[in-house]
């Protein structure tokens, strides 16, 4: 069975998801439609061992953080690439994980109420 026919992974919105992050993983740090080279981009960077496959991270990641993907992104911040990924946890709790796109190692968490007590967005 493969991560998008599994239990969680079966609805088609969520299945379109998957498969469009996937596909379109490699954004960058700008729009998708702003340069024709990152799907590109993304698939060298994850055949020259840089990035860890889509699947392998979204494995990983429901064994530790189980909940329902809402997102992902994949970002080269200029020193690494990161997945940005949006989960829905049991109870109903929204966090974003940034992980380190080569290894799998979480270097953030966030949830909502991070963001609202981080002062630098006060007034936003």
């Amino acid at each position: 069975m493969n991560v998008l026919t599994r239990p969680g992974y079966g609805s088609a919105p969520l299945r379109t998801l998957l498969v469009t992050a996937a596909l379109l993983g490699g954004l960058g740090t700008t729009p998708a439609w702003s340069r024709d080279d990152d799907h590109e981009r993304a698939l060298q960077a994850v055949q020259a061992g840089q990035v860890l496959p889509l699947r392998s991270v979204l494995e990983r990641l429901e064994r530790e953080h189980p909940g329902q993907v809402l997102g992902v992104e994949l970002e080269n911040d200029g020193e690494r690439w990161v997945y940005e990924i949006k989960l829905l946890q049991a109870g109903g709790q929204r966090i974003k994980l940034e992980l380190d796109a080569k290894t799998g190692e979480v270097l953030r968490r966030r949830t909502r109420e991070d963001r609202h007590r981080d002062p630098r967005n006060r007034g936003h």
